[in-house]
């Protein structure tokens, strides 16, 4: 039975959702103070929170059952992803469930602030009739720089573009023909300083993205922009651009965010005549609540099942990649990686990874697996797909991309070679009709050996008579074979064999193969 902690408000019909599973139990706890959550944490094998509860380190290092922490929303900034990626907890998000009311929300300040809606309408309520005092700027001709052009700004861009608006955008992870096909130009982020009539930030909430709006950033901006913000409120030095708003170098502005929520009654931009507040709306529609309550409600329970991973921010997988389908490679990448760690005679230094065919898609998920399979045969620290890459780059273990070093030509083959002081070796391996795993290369041996269950590796000197001695040694103890795969270079030369045993030898067995004469080295590998 999985335990479930729900600490911030979802929708109820997530609720619903979480609690019709069978093998679910759930807790709505809202509201808990730090110490409260630290000590009840660790009953919980998955978290769900919004952007109330903070998951700093403290919570994850009490999290000792914790598997994943679930955002249900787009921003992961209340939760310390690298430390629960060290702990190899998932963190995972719901980026696609409250795009279009984001989008809305940003146009609709757009329109609002151009209009002088809400101050108009305080007027009109008032008993005044001042329509000459509220005249407004049309959006139609005016350039939108968009800073972030990930989902959110690619439909802010759509929209602004019915407006008539020209769209520059600025995001250095966005290539220029992906922006060209949507009617948008890539600028430098001066340029779009330059050029921007109009400015809304849809970029994440990083170390290099705090207060980019900043006093140098606002003077480098065109006379009279103006800001938009549904992002996060932690992008803009509040302070400077109450500065800019007051001199007139920003004409106005729409925060729908604060750094601190709520803001607290001296807040510089409170107060000031050209701009418009909202308490952090931009996902509140009814149709985005129940989207993301049941997308992260149905992740979460496809996480704990091992069926699902997708959304996971701090998981290699790219968007879009069905984990069924990709399972079987990463467990064949998982097992050579654990081969390659046995038989290496030293620490590995370095991995370099190839990968052909369809398989080619799957190189970071593979790349994470193959690591899992590497550093959980030489340590005895908790290893998943999550933090492998974070443990190996801790380990000073470097992983990259490579061609040309399989000599097979088998389709979707994984290849690795690993390196240590003074020594190399190549591993290959596929998926027999895409589902029975079989190490097909190592260094210049062709075989066809299953990488599973208790697995003797043997080398040995091509001579008549080895097979039998081998064979011999493991009856006398009760050993049985259940296959025997070998490859040789030439006839006299060198053999490596892949034995598969149904059970494992004691070290005497070891021992009596390690001193055939033709032996040269014997490994076993408990791949169960």
């Amino acid at each position: 039975m999985y335990r479930i902690l729900v600490s911030d408000k979802l929708g109820q019909v997530g609720l619903d959702y979480l609690k019709a599973a069978n093998d679910v139990q759930v807790d709505v706890k809202l509201g808990l103070p730090k110490d409260e959550l630290l000590q009840i944490i660790p009953e919980y094998d998955a978290l769900i929170v919004r952007s109330e509860t903070k998951v700093d380190a403290d919570v994850l290092a009490a999290a000792t059952r914790l598997k994943v922490v679930g955002r249900a929303g787009m921003g992961v900034d209340n939760i310390d992803v690298k430390a629960a990626t060290r702990r190899g907890i998932i963190v995972m998000n719901t980026p696609g469930a409250n795009s279009i009311a984001t989008a809305e929300q940003t146009m609709a300040l757009m329109l609002a602030v151009s209009r002088h809606t809400a101050v108009a309408h305080a007027s009109l309520k008032a008993g005044e009739w001042n329509r000459s005092k509220y005249v407004g700027t049309e959006l139609y001709g005016k350039t939108l720089g968009i800073i972030g052009f990930g989902r959110i700004g690619r439909l802010v861009a759509k929209r602004a573009q019915s407006f008539g608006m020209e769209i520059i955008a600025f995001d250095p992870f966005v290539s220029e023909s992906v922006a060209r096909d949507l009617g948008v130009t890539l600028v430098d982020l001066d340029d779009l300083y330059a050029q921007a009539d109009y400015l809304t930030l849809h970029t994440a909430m990083t170390p290099e993205t705090a207060k980019m709006i900043n006093a140098e950033a606002l003077a480098q901006m065109k006379p009279g922009v103006v800001i938009i913000n549904v992002a996060r409120g932690k992008l803009i030095d509040e302070a400077a651009l109450a500065e800019a708003l007051q001199s007139g170098q920003v004409k106005a502005a729409a925060i729908d965010v604060f750094s601190t929520e709520p803001p607290p009654a001296d807040h510089p931009l409170l107060g000031l005549p050209n701009v418009l507040h909202t308490p952090h709306l931009g996902a509140s529609s009814e149709e985005s609540q129940r989207a993301v309550a049941t997308e992260i409600a149905d992740q979460i329970l496809n996480a704990l099942r091992g069926k699902d991973y997708r959304n996971s921010v701090n998981l290699a997988f790219e968007e879009g990649i069905d984990f069924a389908a990709a399972r079987p490679y990463m467990q064949l990448a998982e097992k050579l990686g654990t081969i390659q760690a046995a038989l290496a005679p030293e620490r590995l230094l370095r991995i370099e990874l190839e990968v052909r065919g369809e398989v080619d898609r799957l190189v970071r998920p593979i790349a994470a697996a193959l690591l899992k399979g590497i550093i959980g045969y030489q340590s005895d620290e908790a290893v998943n797909l999550i933090n492998a890459p974070l443990l190996a780059e801790d380990r000073g273990l470097l992983i990259t991309q490579s061609r040309g070093f399989a000599i097979t030509d088998y389709n979707n083959l994984i290849s690795c070679k690993a390196s240590w002081q003074g020594g190399e070796r190549i591993l290959s391996g596929v998926l027999f009709g895409g589902s029975e795993p079989r190490i097909v290369q190592v260094d210049s041996f062709l075989l066809e050996a299953k990488p599973q269950g208790v697995l003797l590796v043997l080398a040995n000197r091509d001579v008549p008579g080895v097979i039998g001695q081998v064979g011999t040694i493991l009856s006398a103890y009760n050993i049985n074979i259940g296959e025997w795969r070998m490859g040789r270079l030439e006839p006299g030369s060198g053999a490596l064999s892949f034995i598969n045993l149904d059970s494992i030898p004691p070290d005497p067995v070891l021992d009596a193969l390690s001193k055939i004469p033709a032996v040269t080295q014997v490994k076993l590998i408990d791949l169960q």
